[in-house]
């Protein structure tokens, strides 16, 4: 059966204030026959997400959370490909026709990613910028007393800040940034193909084939909606035979900060998790993968370590217990 587009790009969002500027975005710059399926999950955006025809909603009338949001947006999709992004991010021009070009069946495929900066807080007195975060209650002029402020729009990826192309996690799986890398000699030789290996990844956004979704189970749900996103990603992609790789012909740029913006400007964040939340999200994570206990595995945590071996975060005495518990390991049937 012929594919109904090329791709789907999963906008998984609860009272996300920029869902519009990023599936606006999305729209803007792509190039294939890719669709947006926007998944709010039990709220509706604000600004509301114009109609369009290559946009569909998804809402849900109670929270299920960011993966089952996911599963839910792949389980409309009838394209060759699926992306999941966030709903506070921009991309490149023809960033999905630039990385269907490089993809391969077993890939999981990541861009490299950009830092977005979406809008400033504006003194409206004096004018004085201030970068996005919690509004300010002060301005940064001395000479201003101004206490008000107004949300300007910026939506520019920082370019000036380079790009983020490998990422990491530590023997605990916490997830790492891992900018060195990119300087290993023979990443830089992969590089000159325009694609990288990667250990895991963000989570903001991954490309891959909706069959090979499923077939590695979508989302696993157990973890809870938010925490692990990018190591499930990517030991889900290596340990069942795939790949992890990073796309240098693209990018995406994603919003960052230590809170959210809700509608009326003040912090919050988009899903209400508690610390008790990420750490059953980390010991979920930790059960499974260090314990080999993923059903669909057919290769030992132990030989993806060392297929990147150095890995800061992990000693040689931590690699030395994973081959321990790996020792019984039986893989899963072809």
């Amino acid at each position: 059966m012929p594919f109904a587009k090329d791709l789907s790009i999963i906008v998984p969002g609860r009272n996300e204030q920029f869902m519009r500027h990023t599936i606006e975005d999305v729209l803007a710059h792509a190039k294939a026959d890719t669709e947006v399926i926007a998944v709010c999950d039990a709220s509706w955006p604000e600004p509301p997400i114009a109609d369009h025809p290559k946009v569909k909603l998804l809402h849900t009338t109670t929270p299920v959370g960011q993966r089952a949001a996911t599963n839910l947006g792949a389980q409309i999709s009838r394209a060759k490909y699926i992306c999941k992004l966030d709903a506070h991010c921009s991309v490149d021009e023809g960033f999905d026709t630039k990385m269907i070009a490089k993809m391969q069946p077993d890939y999981t495929m990541i861009p490299m990613m950009h830092r977005l900066e979406a809008f400033n807080w504006c003194c409206t007195d004096c004018g004085e910028r201030h970068y996005q975060g919690s509004k300010p209650t002060k301005c940064g002029n001395e000479e201003c007393k101004c206490t008000e402020f107004s949300m300007i729009m910026v939506w520019q990826p920082r370019f000036n800040k380079g790009a983020t192309v490998s990422w990491r996690f530590d023997e605990e799986l916490h997830f790492q940034y891992w900018r060195q890398h990119k300087k290993r000699e023979e990443v830089k030789k992969q590089a000159e193909s325009g694609i990288i290996p990667t250990l895991t990844c963000i989570g903001a956004c991954f490309l891959m084939e909706r069959e090979r979704f499923w077939e590695l189970g979508g989302m696993q749900e157990g973890h809870g909606s938010w925490g692990q996103y990018g190591v499930e990603l990517a030991l889900s992609a290596w340990l069942s035979g795939g790949k992890m790789v990073t796309c240098l012909d693209t990018w995406f740029a994603h919003m960052f900060r230590t809170t959210n913006f809700a509608q009326n400007g003040e912090s919050s964040w988009p899903y209400k998790i508690s610390q008790r939340d990420i750490n059953k999200a980390r010991k979920y994570s930790r059960d499974m993968w260090l314990n080999n206990a993923w059903p669909k595995q057919k290769y030992p945590l132990s030989w993806l370590l060392e297929k990147f071996w150095p890995i800061r975060g992990w000693t040689d005495d931590a690699l030395k217990k994973q081959k321990e518990r790996d020792r019984d390991f039986t893989p899963a049937q072809q």
